[in-house]
């Protein structure tokens, strides 16, 4: 067994939506040091998501202090650490000035919808949402990349400025923290597929796409693959260390899930909620309202894979609104226990569009309802409709992939916070009809962003590899329902749905 001086280890930067994370890992994949830094994001107008780039860089090294300071008191050393894996909220739009590298503006997060007007302008200028998704493997809506610059460049004077002077320069997260830690502009492959801007067949920016939204391709990163090197960390506690992994945070459980085969698929249940089919080395455009995207590309040579997608934009956010707006809760762990209080739903349904419907039902029209409430409802009934809020979406997105797929998917695993309550995995699981799979080690995205770093500096030589460090003890969950109960419980969403639309 090697000394403690001879080990070697794999960072992880999780850039999320409420919070960064930085993790160790040791060579079989487990944690051995990490800090979290959350933060809140700013809300100036109704719809309006942002966060300033710059507090984001900040959280960022206050997480990576935080786990190093651990990691040197257990008797390691960062020198130790031989790469870093960055993952990142996906759609998250920065807009900087290349030689002040400084930002020009908030960043737009992901789930922010000032774009709506925007949005519907497009659609009638292009004739049909799915105009570019031949292309691009996207629609047109608020979610992606590609709007938001847009936006920025009709409303920021700033934005408009540094583009007179040819310094304007946009990206994704990643490309933001690789720029500020390296000085090289690079996203990799699964971040840029999420722009409505790549090219997914050739990965190249496409002409026709950067026409229509009027960016120019040199105000936009150079595309890599997930797992190479893009430049070693220029100061702080991590100098000289390569970052030499990079996955949006979706495809990055799915690789920490090892789902390297087509017809694998993963569900994370995070401040959304985001479910990634495999459909291996050609993409599958949906019909079914899905989105085509990257899966990953684990190498410049390696062969990219694709993945169908699709996304609920609100998932634990909605436990964070019953405890911080509503007061229903004091605490995420309540909600288990009250809904425990109650055997079913009791007939009330939550719809959680706050921010309109993804996948399947791309309506940015719907509102946020609770339906179907009695004087027999309870505190417990709200809980209980809460959590099945999502496990209802992720059936109607699973319905989508089988369609688009024609493949009956027989396994769902999981990942992210909700999936800690054994009592959602079960709802999951009484929903879906078929079997959930929760691993023992739930970092699953931290875990796949220092898969690809350490694959590219030579910790683990192949995929295979990594599929065995991936997969670890599970937890199995299985319906113990009729099947006529989930029929009943699915009307009853269905009806609560078409209450929640053409509201906005």
């Amino acid at each position: 067994m090697a000394s403690k001086s001879e080990q070697v280890f794999v960072g992880a930067i999780d850039q999320g939506t409420s919070s960064t994370r930085f993790l160790i890992f040791d060579v079989k994949g487990q944690i051995v040091a990490s800090h979290q830094c959350e933060y809140e994001n700013h809300y100036a107008k109704a719809g309006w998501v942002e966060k300033s780039p710059t507090e984001i860089l900040e959280s960022v090294d206050t997480a990576i202090a935080g786990a190093c300071r651990r990691f040197n008191s257990l008797g390691y050393d960062a020198s130790q650490i031989k790469g870093v894996g960055i993952t990142n909220q996906r759609e998250t739009t920065v807009a900087f000035d290349i030689e002040t590298g400084k930002p020009l503006t908030n960043a737009i997060i992901w789930n922010d919808v000032r774009t709506k007007p925007l949005v519907r302008q497009l659609i009638d200028e292009a004739g049909s949402a799915t105009r570019f998704a031949s292309i691009n493997g996207l629609p047109i809506t608020t979610y992606f990349s590609a709007v938001k610059m847009r936006w920025m460049l009709e409303n920021v004077p700033e934005v408009q400025a540094a583009r007179e002077r040819g310094t304007l320069r946009f990206g994704t997260i990643d490309t933001w923290l690789i720029y500020k830690m390296t000085g090289n502009y690079i996203t990799d492959v699964t971040n840029a597929s999420r722009t409505m801007l790549m090219d997914i067949k050739t990965f190249k920016w496409s002409s026709e796409c950067l026409e229509f939204f009027g960016v120019k391709e040199s105000e936009l990163p150079e595309i890599h693959s997930s797992a190479e090197i893009y430049g070693t960390i220029n100061d702080g506690r991590l100098k000289d260390i390569p970052i030499s992994g990079c996955l949006g945070d979706q495809q990055a459980a799915m690789v920490g899930q090892s789902c390297f085969e087509a017809g694998e698929a993963k569900n994370t249940y995070g401040t959304g909620c985001f479910m990634l089919f495999n459909t291996g080395d050609k993409p599958i455009f949906s019909k079914n309202g899905l989105l085509t995207t990257v899966g990953y590309q684990l190498g410049p040579k390696a062969t990219p894979k694709y993945a169908l997608e699709g996304s609920i934009a609100v998932a634990g956010s909605a436990i964070q609104w019953l405890r911080d707006k509503i007061g229903l809760i004091v605490s995420p762990a309540e909600m288990g226990f009250l809904s425990d209080t109650v055997e079913d739903n009791g007939g009330v349904y939550f719809v959680t569009a706050f921010s309109g419907l993804f996948a399947p039902y791309w309506r940015d029209d719907a509102r946020g309802c609770i339906v179907g409430l009695t004087q027999y409802a309870t505190r417990g009934h709200i809980a209980r409709a809460t959590l099945e809020s999502v496990c209802y979406q992720t059936r109607a997105i699973l319905e989508a992939m089988r369609k688009d797929s024609g493949t009956e998917l027989r396994r769902l695993r999981v990942d992210g916070g909700l999936t800690n309550s054994d009592q959602t995995m079960q709802i999951q699981a009484d929903i879906l009809d078929i079997e959930v799979v929760r691993p023992e080690m739930r970092e699953t995205t931290a875990l796949g962003a220092a898969l690809a770093a350490g694959l590219a500096v030579q910790v683990w030589e192949s995929e295979a590899e990594l599929r065995q460090i991936a997969q670890s003890n599970v937890t199995a969950f299985w319906s113990h329902i009729t099947e006529e109960k989930r029929s009943e419980m699915l009307k009853g969403w269905d009806k609560a749905v078409e209450r929640s639309l053409d509201w906005a």
